[in-house]
């Protein structure tokens, strides 16, 4: 394999795992553009997700796609339960202590997790087969093909979800102004059960469709979930198709840094941009600068 083909080998891998980042993105975006506060427990989600479908696979012998199925609603009641039992008991909440509530539910889930599972990791086999495709000297897995499209269908619809309907727009202005949404009727109690659900839907859709190409584990949610951030950080927090282009930039670096130089370098450049961006452009690559209203 020639130098250029290495490299295009390294910018698919890349654009598959950017894409799973996007995803676990995707969850902190719901929910900030609810409540303002960051879900530290969406990279348990992702766990869960793919937990939860090889349960169903192994245990209850139901095939991948009604396994997938019932793991997302389940990993969505998850997230409303997390809500009405953490995060809606505490009176006059600041970001601060929201932010860590969803730490400690982390540790908490993780921590069940390893007794219901165990510490091995477990595999989910690929959707489509696992024979690659060649594409100009690289190869593409058929399981890269799903992580992208399933990325691109989910921020697609939740880009028109929150551009376009009423339950979407009252969602955004929960958490813009709060008092003035409960004084046009919105009720923001409500629009925050549905942001913590959503939230664990997609969460749960990204363990499933990474769980083929990297498998499962009780931990797994640790890293992904602290990626996932990152990548929401880079685009721009609250931005979806800015989610995107932090999750597939950052997915790009991470390969051609592993590939080029050496894997041991691999987080080290993930958490070197976000500070980075944190440092200079605070908003990300497509987020905008927030002014205040008087």
């Amino acid at each position: 394999m020639t130098f250029e083909q290495q490299v295009l080998q390294y910018l698919i891998t890349g654009i598959t795992v950017g894409s799973i980042y996007a995803l676990i993105g995707m969850g902190f975006n719901i929910i900030y553009n609810s409540t303002e506060i960051i879900n530290f427990a969406q990279g348990e989600f992702v766990m869960l997700g793919g937990l939860l479908t090889v349960t169903g696979i192994q245990a209850l012998r139901l095939p991948l796609p009604l396994a997938a199925i019932l793991a997302v609603c389940a990993v969505a009641l998850i997230g409303v339960i997390l809500d009405i039992a953490a995060i809606r008991p505490i009176r006059n909440p600041n970001p601060i202590t929201l932010i860590i509530i969803t730490i400690g539910a982390s540790i908490f889930i993780r921590g069940i997790s390893s007794l219901v599972w165990g510490k091995e990791p477990y595999p989910i086999r690929a959707f489509s087969g696992e024979d690659p495709i060649p594409f100009l000297g690289a190869v593409i897995q058929p399981q890269s093909l799903w992580v992208m499209g399933i990325a691109f269908l989910i921020v697609l619809g939740l880009r028109q979800f929150f551009g376009r309907t009423i339950t979407g727009k009252a969602m955004m202005a929960s958490a813009f102004q709060p008092r003035a949404a409960r004084l046009v009727g919105i009720d923001t109690r409500f629009m925050i059960l549905v942001s913590f659900g959503l939230s664990g839907l997609v969460g749960a859709a990204a363990g499933i469709v990474i769980a083929p190409i990297s498998m499962t584990q009780y931990d797994i949610g640790v890293m992904m979930g602290l990626k996932g951030f990152c990548a929401a950080i880079i685009g721009g927090l609250g931005n979806f198709w800015g989610v995107v282009v932090g999750g597939v930039a950052l997915g790009v670096l991470e390969s051609l840094g592993a590939g080029l130089i050496s894997s041991g370098y691999k987080d080290a450049i993930a958490f070197g941009i976000l500070l980075v961006m944190l440092f200079f452009r605070p908003q990300g690559i497509l987020g905008r600068t927030k002014g205040d209203r008087v």
